[in-house]
């Protein structure tokens, strides 16, 4: 071919190219998105123990991850002895074993550049370890011992009651540490059991015998689901599993339900007086379960409401447009053991803490009393299933999902649900989302907790008449900050009006 023609030929191609480029970004068009989640029955396996595993095999690195979850946590803990879980949690990989010592332990592990943790929070207890295929029979035979014979050693504890003591010295030190711990006490209850403090006395009061009891007692193959991915054939790993698990030598108990006695303080605003610049503010009403039928709805009324960050109304509003704060959002977590509660926050300046909740209030009214638009339903929808597959991003991912919906009673309920995840998304109409709307905001139930200088944020705004008196109906009531090391008021008598 001539030079002149394959000039020619190159120009009528790159001419052809361009002819097929927008002009515009928004009239870029992409192929839709085509995605098939994994099957949870394709790595289910039931082990003899009593625990189900999830084996997901990864020969992507030489890697071995595996995750224990266990059916224990805070809310079997005794009176008195809150911190039990925890020092518990904490110890079992980090105490040593039966056959070595905390330190000789903590060397082997950094010799394989292997990774052990533990704990134990609310509802989970965990023990997980990380690290390379060829040192995978020697781990798990330090799993095995650290599961089975964890020596609590007397020193470890000692520091770690004292880590303890310090951090709670410091609880009164931040007021965002004082937002979430008297948001809980207002959302769920004085007396409900996630709100059980630990105190100085209760952590002196644990033993390394109630330590070892806990341990007994909870850590056993029944209350345990597995989750494990990495470099290994898939009948291998089970057996490797058997053999973790087998001739147990606790029986153990099958811990009780988790307690649902929850109880939201009367509606109202509630202010901890804190000498701080800004102050720090969560609205809250009564939340819903996960397993709703209008949980789907209301995530996605959520989203636009405030959940979706700068695209979404609270954040135009409070941010964008009044410029009262750098941030705000809302939240409609949906309860796995009992409801959570439906929140929105923020922090502003004093003076303008009243203004930016009186936004928030009307933002409420608004998406409980008129229809999202079609756009901003779709364009969520949109962005839910455009994430959608993050789910599953990873064969860790894909163990982790798999057992938590394991653990958490999904997948018995609902076998199919990631299968049937987006159908149920995209069959949400605008109807649904008011009906979530109208049925969590209903702001007669609003609780207003208020973290801040007392007299500057009652003074208000002079160019915004918004007043958190007018927000409490009448009165704004005032906690008193709890002595960090007994939880008990620093003042005492019950929360007091300060306007009336």
């Amino acid at each position: 071919m001539k030079p002149s023609s394959l000039f020619i030929l190159f120009v009528t191609t790159v001419g052809l190219i361009a002819a097929d480029i927008p002009d515009r970004p928004e009239k870029l068009k992409f192929p839709s998105l085509t995605f098939t989640p994994p099957n949870p029955a394709d790595y289910r396996v039931p082990l003899k123990a009593g625990p189900v595993a999830y084996v997901v095999p990864d020969r992507e690195l030489p890697l071995v991850s595996i995750s224990i979850t266990v059916r224990t946590g805070g809310y079997v803990v005794p009176e008195g002895k809150e911190g039990l879980e925890e020092l518990t949690g904490y110890l079992i990989a980090r105490g040593g074993t039966k056959s070595k010592k905390a330190e000789e332990l903590e060397e082997r592990l950094a010799f394989l550049a292997a990774q052990l943790g533990s704990s134990v929070g609310e509802t989970r207890g965990s023990v997980s370890l990380n690290l390379l295929s060829k040192d995978l029979d020697e781990g798990l035979s330090i799993l095995r011992e650290v599961l089975t014979q964890p020596r609590f050693q007397d020193d470890k504890l000692a520091l770690r009651k004292q880590q303890m003591l310090q951090a709670m010295k410091q609880r009164n030190d931040e007021s965002e540490a004082i937002e979430e711990r008297e948001a809980s006490f207002l959302a769920y209850g004085e007396k409900f059991w996630a709100n059980r403090q630990t105190t100085a006395a209760s952590v002196e009061a644990v033993t390394r015998a109630d330590i070892e009891a806990f341990h007994r007692r909870w850590f056993h193959p029944g209350n345990f689901t597995i989750a494990v991915n990495g470099d290994f054939e898939r009948d291998a790993m089970v057996a490797r599993l058997e053999k973790l698990l087998a001739d147990w030598p606790s029986q153990g108990d099958k811990p009780p339900a988790v307690p649902t006695d929850t109880q939201m303080a009367s509606p109202g605003v509630y202010m901890v007086n804190k000498d701080v610049n800004q102050g720090r503010v969560t609205v809250m009403l009564p939340g819903i379960l996960r397993e709703d039928p209008d949980f789907m709805p209301a995530r996605l009324m959520n989203y636009i409401l405030g959940g979706g960050g700068f695209t979404s109304r609270l954040m135009t509003r409070i941010r964008s447009d009044e410029g009262l704060a750098y941030s705000a959002g809302s939240s409609v977590p949906g309860g796995i053991d009992y409801p959570l509660a439906v929140t929105a926050s923020f922090q502003s300046k004093s003076p303008t803490v009243a203004y930016a909740t009186a936004i928030i209030l009307e933002e409420l009214a608004t998406v409980r009393n008129q229809p999202v638009s079609d756009e901003e339903l779709n364009s969520t929808k949109k962005y839910f299933t455009e994430v959608f597959p993050r789910t599953f991003a990873s064969k860790a991912a894909v163990a982790g999902t798999f057992a938590d919906d394991e653990f958490t009673g999904r997948f018995a309920k609902h076998p199919d649900f990631w299968k049937t995840y987006r159908d149920r998304l995209n069959a949400v109409t605008k109807a649904d989302v008011q009906r979530a709307a109208q049925r969590l905001l209903n702001t007669n139930n609003l609780v207003v907790l208020v973290v801040g200088q007392k007299d500057e944020v009652l003074k208000g705004h002079p160019t915004h008449k918004a007043s958190l008196k007018e927000i409490g109906r009448g009165s704004v009531s005032e906690l008193p900050l709890r002595d960090p090391l007994t939880m008990k008021p620093i003042t005492s008598g019950e929360a007091k009006p300060t306007e009336k």
